[in-house]
């Protein structure tokens, strides 16, 4: 997967931007606040139709403007692609070759892409709504039904809910309504939790040694904390023991309002042996972790996608040790797109300068410094 170039139009800080990227190694660098994490941004919001960052969708468009556009060809095989998303004060809208998608679900996927950058700290520290939001993302990169499973699993939820509220007010309802859809969001659930479970499986094959490669420690994996009494997820009588766990809690959840089990209330955990990261690990030791997460899913989107996916690095090298540094270098080869980021030249190897393209960026204005011969 190759992302050739990207047109910005009003978004963050860019009125316009227009760059054309190497197949193999990008280097974006410049002084804080001059656009590079926006640029990266722009990268990963044309993959997956959202920020990675906690934000709405019109922060996207630059102040003063209403409407913000980015646009990029791509290439993951054969032949190029158009890919294209406008944001307004209300809406997104997109296209692919200059058809327009209705829906999100039959747009996404398209790239793939893994980004690193600074704030992933929060992937071990943070709340566990931001480690789903990850599972979430990461799976409807792999495949586009987990996404338009999740979108009906979230519209149950709600449909529940509000029957439960309903309920907790002294509402009368349609019991085998509410039961029909209790069980249909079983149904939804049960494929979401397979889903999950298959993902940290595969995560797990790789995610170890590549901790190993670059913090010299073994042992260390992802735990999937699923929010029901799942067993054996091959169970053909799953579903009747997660009703039974419905039906316990029914009158808990009435009085909350709320469904307070499913997949929507998952979590996921890092582990170094049997010492948890979030609690007892070193912050060089959680981002690590997270780093080696992400990195697990570049022989991941090539054994199931059958294409490399774009990998973007935020500001990385900066917080690593010279040894660290090294270590890391073995993932990043040619093989794979990749576009970094960096305030200082210092802080890479010179050897990944030397094979790699060039750019400054200074007040939102991108300039090519060095440019890579395709047979280099």
């Amino acid at each position: 997967m190759i992302l050739k170039k990207i047109e910005l139009r009003n978004f963050r800080n860019y009125e316009k931007l227009t760059a054309r990227f190497y197949k193999g190694i990008n280097i974006i660098y410049g002084d804080n606040a001059q656009g590079k994490t926006n640029l990266l941004e722009s990268i990963y919001v044309l993959g997956l139709t959202k920020s990675h960052r906690p934000i709405n969708d019109k922060d996207l468009i630059e102040k003063g403007k209403e409407v913000a556009k980015i646009e990029g060809i791509v290439n993951g095989g054969l032949l190029d692609k158009k890919l294209e998303i406008t944001i307004d004060n209300h809406n997104k809208y997109f296209k692919i070759d200059d058809t327009s998608m209705k829906k999100v679900s039959d747009y996404i996927s398209n790239i793939n892409i893994i980004l690193f950058y600074p704030d992933d700290l929060s992937l071990l520290k943070g709340e566990p709504k931001i480690r789903r939001k990850f599972l979430n993302m990461e799976l409807s990169q792999l495949y586009n039904s987990y996404y338009i499973v999740m979108m009906d699993y979230n519209k149950l939820l709600k449909i529940r809910n509000d029957y439960l509220k309903k309920m907790s007010l002294g509402h009368s309802i349609d019991q085998n309504y509410f039961d029909i859809v209790t069980s249909y969001l079983i149904d939804k659930a049960i494929i979401i939790y397979q889903m999950r479970y298959k993902y940290i499986e595969k995560v797990n094959k790789y995610c170890g040694q590549i901790y190993q490669d670059i913090m010299g420690l073994s042992d260390f994996h992802i735990e999937y904390l699923p929010n029901m009494e799942i067993g054996d997820i091959k169970d053909s009588n799953l579903k009747e023991k997660l009703q039974k766990q419905y039906d316990e809690k029914f009158e808990y959840d009435k009085k909350l309002s709320l469904t307070t089990l499913g997949p929507h209330k998952d979590d996921i955990a890092f582990y170094l042996g049997e010492k948890n990261l979030k609690i007892y690990g070193s912050q060089g030791q959680q981002r690590i972790a997270a780093l080696s997460l992400k990195l697990s899913e570049i022989p991941i989107f090539k054994m199931y996608k059958d294409t490399t996916p774009i990998l973007l690095l935020d500001d990385v090298f900066s917080e690593l040790s010279d040894d660290k540094k090294n270590n890391l270098m073995k993932y990043i080869s040619k093989d794979i797109q990749t576009i970094i980021t960096t305030t200082e030249l210092n802080n890479l190897d010179p050897k990944l300068i030397k094979k790699s393209k060039l750019f400054k960026i200074e007040n939102g204005k991108l300039m090519k410094v060095k440019e890579v011969k395709e047979n280099e």
